[in-house]
């Protein structure tokens, strides 16, 4: 298997940047009008083998159960620490093959892998089933922004 870094998170003016490798911006073609992006990255900070290791954590949310599986959480921490985050995309310019976004739940200098655009005829599902621990969390991107996501966490002092 091998897996090719296509560009990194970079800090950008109103948020973050998609900065592109010179070789794949040509990938950019047709993007526009894409409001939202699926950026797939390497959660490069957590790939030891320790990391790679735990397929069980203790009660990371509040409301959670004592013990979940790591495939139960949106961890970074797994046996293979890839992500997905969706993007509100600003802008776009392909001529420096960057895609600013105020947000991604991501480090600076963080690999991105992939770039996927979000559809929603393939990427909305509008009968879902959750936990019960978890029921209350926010039906949608956009209201997770005002959601107080600290007050689930149990995050070490």
């Amino acid at each position: 298997m091998k897996i090719t870094e296509i560009g990194e998170v970079q800090s950008a003016e109103d948020g973050f940047a998609i900065q592109l490798k010179e070789e794949y911006r040509e990938a950019l073609t047709g993007i526009e009008g894409f409001s939202y992006l699926d950026i797939i990255w390497w959660a490069n900070l957590t790939d030891t083998p320790d990391y790679r290791g735990i397929l069980i954590t203790d009660k990371p949310y509040k409301k959670g159960p004592e013990k979940l599986g790591i495939f139960a959480t949106r961890s970074q921490i797994r046996p293979n620490p890839i992500a997905v985050t969706p993007v509100y995309v600003l802008s776009v310019n392909r001529d420096t093959g960057t895609v600013y976004t105020p947000y991604i739940d991501a480090e600076i200098g963080t690999p991105v892998l992939d770039i996927k655009p979000y559809h929603p005829c393939t990427d909305i599902v509008q009968n879902v089933s959750v936990p019960s621990w978890c029921e209350h969390w926010p039906k949608s991107v956009e209201e997770s922004g005002e959601f107080n996501w600290e007050a689930e966490f149990n995050f070490p002092a």
